[in-house]
């Protein structure tokens, strides 16, 4: 008899633990946030025309399908691309491909690994490749951390001013507008740090490029 009250009480105790934690709580936290911080609930979604383009919190890639002899080119059955140099570029990532939002990971390898120097002098050989046509004095010891590694998440939506100042050089000659009229872009899209004091300002690189676009009249 004690068993069996036992067993209907635990059982009741969880129908309501799973009704209150598991149904009623979610559903009062997601009311809240939906009416205090819409944005954030939702993912800090950017929309032009009525479409959604992107979220302000997820980096995402500003490439073209490299072509050779009128194909596109592929590797491993995965279409190879390659950076559009009229548009300001995030950090390397570690997703495949490169700033996947459904796969964001990180190589959790240590700073003295063999693979882990590998990759930076790749990153660091080819942001030189990319950038110093336009910026002849820039050298390897300049090129900024986050050109050089990837993030925790691998999509990691900001690059430092530093970065952005670099590739400024690139995209205004690219577009020919005055370097100086960039520059403004990039601090006027500049995020400052976090209640003031956490981490390093950072430059949103959608918001930067859309910036950019509205700028010029184009679009990708």
């Amino acid at each position: 008899m004690n068993l069996r009250k036992n067993a209907i009480t635990a059982g009741l105790v969880m129908v309501v633990m799973i009704v209150l934690l598991g149904i009623l709580y979610p559903l009062a936290v997601t009311g809240v946030s939906q009416v205090l911080f819409p944005g954030n609930a939702n993912g800090q979604q950017i929309h032009r025309g009525g479409k959604l383009i992107g979220s302000k919190l997820i980096g995402q890639s500003f490439s073209d399908p490299k072509i050779k002899n009128g194909k596109a080119v592929e590797e491993e059955g995965e279409p190879v691309t390659e950076p559009d140099p009229r548009y300001f570029q995030t950090r390397p990532s570690a997703t495949a491909p490169a700033d996947n939002a459904s796969a964001t990971t990180f190589s959790n390898l240590g700073p003295n690994n063999k693979t882990t120097e590998e990759a930076i002098a790749e990153h660091v050989k080819a942001y030189l490749e990319m950038e110093r046509p336009y910026d002849p004095s820039l050298t390897a010891a300049q090129v900024p951390v986050d050109a050089a590694d990837s993030s925790a998440s691998g999509v990691d939506p900001q690059i430092s001013q530093a970065n952005a100042r670099i590739q400024a050089h690139r995209v205004a000659a690219v577009r020919h507008l005055p370097l100086q009229q960039i520059m403004k872009l990039v601090s006027q899209n500049t995020a400052g740090r976090t209640l003031g004091i956490f981490g390093e300002p950072g430059v949103n690189v959608l918001e930067l490029n859309l910036a950019l676009d509205q700028l010029t009249g184009g679009t990708r």
